[in-house]
Formats: structure tokens, C-alpha cells, sequence
């Protein structure tokens, strides 16, 4: 019997472990590191609550280590994907009906697992199999997901709360539904908080997911499973499948159940999946929500009054931390000319003072790229750059796959603003700049609009307020998340909701209760406590 109104526990952001020289955290990470990766993992699909094994082993190794094999994971078939939407749909009927607040529990349950017990295996699992550094998988790993975990029920709540008016003898009552049918989610090798965000946010609000997750991320996508599965949730809400993508797209965007998808990935595979599910509207039982988070080409823009210090900075961090692969990392970059042979100079200094090796060596700063594909498209570029008479490579350049995918930090100068890398979306250790007039800073808002197709994070540094209320006001759709004197990465959930529009996807924002919205159907429901009883009204009468 629920004779209660619950409230959640106030949610607050994870404090950051810090992993330097003589703390505990460190010596217990370390250790863990040093665990995981002496053994061979044997990481199963999970269906309907039962652990999958198909024989059919596909080996994991670390980007920066390439030859060694962390273990294997058991690839799946169309019979796996079928399995789940199954599972996910019989599971439904439950999960939907069990009361809000012990849903809810469950992903407070989660977060304290990984906050505790899980914190050091979670950013172990992230530091191999995606090549992250101690603090990058900190921030990522445990304290993202973290913080999606705790507010997103929180947020759950809000949305419950949320309730019509009423007049003298009506009752006006709003019911929160999930969707009818399953949730996809599809999410990316990049953020382990992402990766466990998608599914579970779906879950919250009562629906059933099935989950794919990047092949270069089910190491750590195993860790997540574990948790949830520990946090009591119960089996078929979320199924985690590891299957071919033409072939996974092709079952579920075909069956009527479908619902809805989360994705985070590249926007030609996001166009593909829209245009799918337009072809196949005729066969679902609703229009499935479609949101989607793919990627930028996220600028810092300089105005002559910036101060340099903060600006190399920014450039620094914002564009080589996690070796530029962020949606969010700033990977074009506009100099004024009266600042740029300081910024030069600096930036330079601080590039070339970058470590790069393993991600068990805690000094390095950059770690290897994710894959030889990511790593064979970024040297190409280079090449391209180092050819190209619109372009000259001021720092950096090299690359080396013999040991680990690694690219050296890399700033392009190019003359032409529309040079190829100035526009293309690289995702890699890449920095492009262009150094533009210092009288020309209001042609440069439009140059910096207009160049890219992109609208996902950006931001501007200067110390004249006009100059930031102009570019606030004229970059108004350039980027979903804008940053005032600050690097355009390090969004936290709750602070700075996540997401952009153009070709960077829906703007659904994860880390906000708009997010969770996009995963209930709204029901209106109106009880009128004293019913007429005759269908004449006043007007009616006679004088």
C-alpha cells in the first residue's frame, strides 16, 4: 500500500577524486588497473536477465596497447536482436506498473554502487578499453554517470509533479506514461556516462530498452551492466545485445513495437536511422520519439581583448583532453592578429610539453586514439596539411600505430577559414585555427556561424562586455551549449544540460528533465465529481 507522497532525496554533484601522488584512490586504482588487466575477460550479452554466450569470441584490447587482449566478447545475430525486443516487451508490463518510487531506487541504488564499490572498476575498465587518462575517466565514469543517475530521478519526479489545474467540481489529473512499445538505444565509445545515460534514462520513466553499445566500449558497458544488475534491476528492462548494425537496424526499425530511439554517434547514421523510420512510419503503433546527439565542430572564438593566459588554456584542455574525442572538444579556433604571436608562443609551450604513452602511466596527459580506422582518417589529414599550401602545422604531426594508435597533439594554421579541417569534423587530437584582423571581429561572428553545419558546443573569450554580448546574441544558433570566457567542454548534468541543434542533433539535453520528457506519452484525465444530469443549458430557457 503506497499512502504517501515521496519526495527524492536532493540529488548534488559527485566531487571529483582527485588521483594524485599518496592518496587512497590512486593506490586502489592502480591496483585495480593492474587486476583487470592481468585478466581475460569473458563478456556475455545480457537477455531477459540471463547471460548470453554464442561461442563466436571477438577479442578487446586497448588503443594504446593494441596487442594485448583485455579478453573477449560474445558476438551476437539477428536471433540476439529479436531475443531482446522480446524480452524488452515482455518485461514492459511490470517494470511500467511498479510504482514510480521504487524505480527510482533503483537507480539511487546504482549511483551509490558506483560512487563506492564500482568507483575504481569503472574507471579501470574506461582507462583500457577506451584510453582515457585517471582524471578524464574520473569525470566520465563515475562522476557523470553518477550525476545522471541522481538527477535524472529526480527529475522524474518533477515531471510526476507536474499537474493541470482544476475548477469548482473537476478533477484534473495528468498520468506520465512510458511509451507504448521498446526503447533503442545506441550509444558511443566516448563517454562511459553517455553509454549508461541512454538506456537508463529510458528505463525511469517505466520503459524497456534495448541497448548497443560501440563495440570499442563493451569492456565498460559490461561494468554498467553489472551494477544495475547488482542495483536490483529486474530482468528484460534493459537488454544489452553486441550485434551487427545494418542488420540490428534492420530488425528493430521493422517491428511495431518500436518506440523510440536514443542515440549518440555520427549524423550520416543518425540521417540514416531518420529516414528509415519516416519509410517505415506506416508499420509502428506511434510516431517513436528520435533523439539524437551527433557530434560539432565546436570553435573557440578570440576577441582582441581576450586575456592569453586563459585563452591557451582553454585551447589546450578544450581541444587535446581525451585526445579531442568529445563532441564537445574545440577543434577550430579564431586568433585575433593582435594576440597571436603571444598565443602562439604559448600554446606551442604547452603542446610540446605534453606527455603521451599509456593510460596506466599517470604523468601522461594524451593517450592513444580509439581505433586504427580513427587513427588511419587523423593521419591522413595531417598528411593532407602538410601538403597543402593553405595550411602549415605549427606543433605536431606525427603519429604512430606500432605499439598503440597515437597521434601527436596538432595545431593547423590555415589561411583559407574554409580549409577542410577547419569545417570537417576530425575527432582527434586536431586543432585547427585561423587568424583573422583584429578590426574585422563583427565579420568574423559570421564567418564562425556560417562555416560549419555543426551547432553543438562553442564559445567566445573577452575581457569587453560588449564584445560578449554581441557574439552571445549574434552566434545564437551556433551552438547549443555556449561558454562565456571558458573552454566548451566539461558540461555537468543539472549546470549545463548537454545537447545542440543544425546537423548536431535534436537538442533533447541530456542532464535535463527535458530529456526524460521525450520518454513519457502524456495522458489528460478529467473526473468531473458531480455529473449533470440534464443536457439543457442556462441560454435555453425562456424569458
Amino acid at each position: 500500500m503506497n499512502n504517501g507522497i515521496f519526495t527524492i532525496p536532493i540529488p548534488y554533484n559527485e566531487t571529483n577524486l582527485t588521483y594524485a601522488p599518496g592518496t587512497f584512490e590512486r593506490t586502489q586504482l592502480k591496483a585495480v588497473l593492474k587486476q583487470m588487466k592481468s585478466e581475460s575477460a569473458d563478456v556475455p550479452m545480457f537477455i531477459g536477465g540471463k547471460e548470453i554466450r554464442t561461442g563466436e569470441k571477438v577479442a578487446m584490447h586497448p588503443p594504446h596497447e593494441h596487442k594485448h587482449v583485455l579478453g573477449y566478447y560474445h558476438k551476437g545475430n539477428a536471433s540476439h536482436v529479436k531475443q531482446a525486443i522480446s524480452a524488452a516487451m515482455k518485461a514492459k508490463k511490470n517494470w511500467e506498473s511498479m510504482s514510480w518510487e521504487n524505480r527510482a531506487a533503483i537507480f539511487l541504488r546504482a549511483a551509490e554502487l558506483l560512487s563506492g564499490k564500482y568507483r575504481a572498476r569503472i574507471n579501470a575498465a574506461t582507462m583500457l578499453c577506451q584510453s582515457k587518462n585517471a582524471f578524464q575517466a574520473e569525470i566520465d565514469a563515475a562522476c557523470e554517470l553518477i550525476d545522471f543517475l541522481r538527477f535524472n530521478v529526480k527529475f522524474a519526479e518533477q515531471i510526476y509533479q507536474m499537474q493541470p489545474s482544476s475548477l469548482k467540481g473537476i478533477w484534473n489529473r495528468m498520468e506520465w506514461r512510458p511509451l507504448e512499445g521498446f526503447v533503442f538505444a545506441i550509444t558511443p565509445f566516448n563517454f562511459t556516462a553517455i553509454a549508461g545515460n541512454l538506456p537508463t534514462s529510458a528505463a525511469i520513466m517505466g520503459n524497456t530498452v534495448v541497448w548497443k553499445p560501440s563495440n570499442t566500449q563493451i569492456y565498460s558497458a559490461w561494468v554498467i551492466m553489472d551494477v544495475l544488475r547488482e542495483a536490483g534491476l529486474p530482468d528484460g528492462v534493459i537488454n544489452l545485445i553486441y550485434t551487427p548494425g545494418a542488420e540490428t537496424g534492420n530488425i528493430v526499425f521493422s517491428n511495431p513495437d518500436f518506440a523510440g530511439i536514443h542515440f549518440t554517434g555520427s549524423t550520416g547514421v543518425f540521417h540514416g536511422f531518420w529516414k528509415t523510420i519516416g519509410e517505415n512510419i506506416s508499420r509502428y503503433k506511434s510516431y517513436p520519439r528520435i533523439v539524437g546527439e551527433t557530434g560539432g565542430k565546436d570553435f573557440v572564438l578570440a576577441h582582441p581583448s581576450a586575456d592569453v593566459n586563459s585563452l591557451v588554456t582553454a585551447l589546450s584542455r578544450g581541444s587535446f583532453e581525451y585526445q579531442g574525442q568529445k563532441c564537445s572538444a574545440a577543434s577550430r579556433a579564431y586568433i585575433p592578429s593582435n594576440l597571436w604571436k603571444e598565443v602562439k608562443a604559448k600554446l606551442i609551450a604547452d603542446v610540446e610539453s605534453f606527455r603521451m604513452g599509456t593510460t596506466e602511466d599517470f604523468r601522461n596527459f594524451i593517450n592513444a586514439v580509439i581505433d586504427e580506422n580513427s587513427f588511419d582518417s587523423l593521419a591522413g589529414y595531417i598528411d593532407r596539411a602538410k601538403k597543402d599550401r593553405g595550411a602549415k602545422i605549427i606543433t605536431g604531426g606525427t603519429y604512430d600505430k606500432s605499439k598503440g594508435y597515437f597521434i601527436s597533439p596538432t595545431v593547423i594554421q590555415a589561411t583559407d577559414p574554409m580549409y577542410t579541417t577547419m569545417c570537417t569534423e576530425l575527432f582527434g587530437p586536431v586543432l585547427s585555427l585561423h587568424v583573422y584582423d583584429e578590426l574585422k571581429f563583427k565579420n568574423t561572428l559570421d564567418l564562425v556561424d556560417s562555416t560549419s553545419n555543426y551547432a553543438l558546443t562553442g564559445c567566445i573569450f573577452s575581457q569587453d562586455r560588449n564584445a560578449v554580448e554581441l557574439a552571445t546574441k549574434r552566434l545564437v544558433n551556433a551552438a547549443g551549449n555556449f561558454y562565456i570566457n571558458d573552454k566548451p567542454t566539461g558540461a555537468v548534468v543539472a549546470q549545463q544540460p548537454f545537447g545542440g541543434a543544425r546537423a548536431s542533433g535534436t537538442n533533447d539535453k541530456a542532464g535535463s528533465m527535458i530529456n526524460l520528457l521525450r520518454w513519457t506519452s502524456p495522458r489528460s484525465i478529467k473526473e468531473t465529481l458531480v455529473p449533470p444530469t440534464d443536457y439543457r443549458y442556462p441560454f435555453m430557457s425562456e424569458q
